[in-house]
């Protein structure tokens, strides 16, 4: 990440944001016999300011299950949690790295994801989540927009969640 986040904890480097996280180990339960982790390596996070949580299991490594639950829980802060965006010009130095021509410039899978994620729908949020004006101030198009909340589907299901709360017809 470059070192202009959006002030967004999602946008946070790992050593902040696990200062505002409990965490957390426990063993996983459930079917796997002599293959089942036997020892503590699930990932338990917790966002304090926020109390959204995150976890992962699938990995035998503490550290492992550490990096996928952190990034789960980028995901869900991107998703679920809205800070407010300045008036003027917006566009993170990371978002601007990553629009060009209109366009979003980011696997789903990347590092960067979520704080694309969150940075978008923080200026969807402010604009009433009608994505005419967000496009303008974010230099990309409204299908670039949609393009980016349909790579991680919750972002999708939250969008027409809180466009039905205001009447709007939802996005597919």
């Amino acid at each position: 990440m470059l070192n202009d986040p959006w002030p967004h904890p999602a946008c946070l480097d790992d050593e902040e944001l696990l200062k505002s996280c409990d965490f957390g180990r426990s063993r996983a339960s459930g079917p796997g016999g002599q293959h089942r982790n036997k020892v503590e390596t699930m990932a338990l996070l917790t966002h304090r300011p926020t109390g959204l949580k995150a976890h992962a299991s699938e990995r035998r490594s503490l550290s492992e299950n550490k990096s996928v639950a952190m990034r789960r829980l980028r995901l869900a802060l991107a998703v679920d949690f809205r800070t407010g965006v300045p008036i003027g010009e917006i566009g993170s130095k990371l978002w601007r790295s990553r629009v060009g021509g209109g366009k979003i410039a980011c696997n789903p899978e990347h590092r960067d994801f979520p704080s694309l994620l969150a940075e978008a729908m923080d200026v969807i949020a402010d604009a009433g989540w009608d994505l005419k004006k967000p496009a303008l101030r974010l230099d990309v198009s409204a299908s670039q927009l949609i393009k980016l909340l349909k790579d991680h589907p919750p972002a999708m299901v939250r969008m027409n969640a809180e466009r039905a709360l205001r009447n709007m017809h939802p996005l597919k």
